[in-house]
């Protein structure tokens, strides 16, 4: 299996393989192209865990990719931009005791505020 972020990956076939499999494709494309990342394992971690989401049918997730992608983002651009909120999310998860009962709650509604507009402005 090959990994192009600009195309939906096969949802079977992706959460069939193994999350290192699934990194690798990741961090593979990216060396492919030439992208200098500061960290790209970490890169394609988080990558791998907005392919998750979508693959596994995560509403909220898929919601998001489809209104970035309508607001003109391309969908590996779109996935950066869920990232960043998710990696946002876990931060937050690391450092400090949840305050909401649901803390996925709270990365829900940062799914569903986030546009192509703020990510952009955010340093997108």
């Amino acid at each position: 299996m090959r990994y192009d972020p600009h195309k939906t990956p096969d949802a079977k076939a992706w959460l069939a393989l193994d999350e290192g499999e699934r990194i690798e494709l990741i961090a593979e494309y990216h060396r492919q192209t030439g992208v200098e990342l500061p960290n790209a394992q970490l890169h394609a971690a988080i990558h791998t865990v907005v392919e998750n989401q979508l693959a596994e049918g995560l509403e909220v997730a898929q919601e998001a990719l489809a209104r970035l992608r309508a607001e003109g983002l391309d969908r590996h651009d779109a996935i950066h931009a869920i990232g960043s909120v998710a990696a946002e999310h876990m931060w937050m998860l690391l450092r400090e005791k949840p305050k909401a009962p649901d803390p996925n709650a709270l990365y829900a509604q940062a799914l569903r505020s986030l546009t192509a507009r703020s990510w952009m402005e955010g340093g997108g």
